[in-house]
């Protein structure tokens, strides 16, 4: 069959056919559903805002990573969002700063990036989320990380598995218990995150060669954590760990550690958290504490800002494998010259009706599993 570049997408970007565009719908419900309950209300920014809008709220947001264009109003640089945070980070610094904290927002949408992450050729993709603006305690993580499995499960998603971290170890470490000097800091995070020992070694941190092994199942892990912190740096954030595991472990969960990683969210602070589930590829979500930086209008630098918890999910995977194995909905073909009240009140109490515009149509050729016959509808 010969193809037309005029019908091809873009690399990275696809159409959503309709048995996956229905699932889609379904499981973005589920989870929103769950977020409103839980008190949270929706937000919708735009799709398009200015660059330093987007880049300035969030440290470790990059904007190389987003589609960027000039204005032709304003005339200044302009960009898609590749990621919702910083676009509620917005909202809470401006439009809602006098809101009653902790404020409670979520969102869902469409995200763009120029350049695809890893082994994902996706360029596009959902994201969807909830962020606990103006505190970032034990009982906010607790509630962000237990909603998130909530969110998850109402989707369709089981043995959900929870990866913990504490993404601003390195620092917290390099303060006291294990001095660097700064330039060696950033040098000694790359490594860890690579979990390059010889690297480690010489970048200067042969002190944190023992964090690449306090990592694997969470209660054998966290005790490698607890035996390295001998002098007590880290024994706040060990609590704090212990008392939100313990919080989410009857939800059927699976709990891991790796205290130095940081998964790409570099804007988040002493608490991170990623998402994975059984037969679902790549992970579903991340989540943590962060800071909003509040933006100087004179000079466009951050500053203290306000602190934050939250979580964001990529469900598009999720999505895929639910759709690939749901059964199709019933349909039902209502023959030409049915009777409309029938029809009218079978829709009532859910049926999907398909009606006929003309002899020709064909209820199997239209996908229907029943046709209405009378006032009853028989299977095909």
């Amino acid at each position: 069959m010969e193809s037309h570049d005029a019908d091809l997408l873009p690399e990275g970007l696809e159409d959503r056919l309709p048995r996956e565009a229905a699932t889609t719908t379904r499981a973005m419900r589920a989870i929103q559903d769950v977020m409103h309950g839980h008190g949270y209300d929706r937000v919708l920014p735009p799709m398009i805002e200015f660059e330093q809008s987007l880049a300035a709220r969030m440290a470790g947001i990059r904007s190389r990573r987003m589609f960027r264009f000039v204005d032709p109003v304003s005339l200044r640089m302009m960009a898609l969002r590749s990621d919702f945070t910083p676009q509620i980070g917005r909202i809470a610094a401006t439009r809602l700063a006098e809101a009653a904290r902790p404020l409670r927002l979520m969102y869902a949408g469409q995200v763009l990036t120029i350049k695809a992450d890893g082994l994902d050729p996706a360029r596009e993709r959902l994201q969807c989320g909830a962020e606990l603006i103006g505190v970032d305690n034990v009982a906010a993580a607790t509630e962000v990380l237990g909603l998130a499995i909530e969110a998850l499960q109402a989707a369709g998603a089981h043995a959900i598995s929870i990866d913990f971290t504490l993404p601003d170890l390195v620092d917290t470490l390099a303060a006291q218990a294990f001095p660097l000097a700064p330039g060696q800091i950033e040098a000694v995070r790359g490594e860890l995150d690579t979990k390059d020992a010889g690297g480690l070694v010489d970048a200067g941190g042969e002190a944190y060669l023992p964090l690449l092994y306090a990592t694997g199942e969470f209660d054998i892990a966290i005790e490698r954590l607890a035996a390295i912190d001998t002098g007590g740096v880290l024994a706040d954030r060990i609590a704090a760990l212990r008392s939100i595991a313990a919080a989410v472990a009857g939800e059927g969960v699976r709990l891991t550690l790796d205290p130095s990683e940081r998964h790409g969210f570099e804007y988040q602070s002493w608490f991170g958290f990623t998402l994975y589930a059984d037969g679902v590829r790549g992970l579903l979500g991340r989540g943590g504490t962060y800071r909003i930086a509040a933006i100087d209008a004179g000079s466009g630098d951050g500053s203290a800002g306000e602190v934050a918890t939250g979580f964001s999910l990529y469900p598009d995977a999720l999505i895929a494998l639910l759709s690939a194995n749901e059964a199709p909905e019933d349909r039902l073909f209502l023959p030409i010259g049915h009777d409309r009240a029938t029809a009218a009140r079978l829709r009532a109490i859910g049926w999907r009706t398909v009606a006929a515009l003309s002899e020709a149509d064909d209820a199997a050729a239209l996908a229907c599993t029943h046709v209405l016959t009378g006032d009853q509808a028989v299977r095909i």
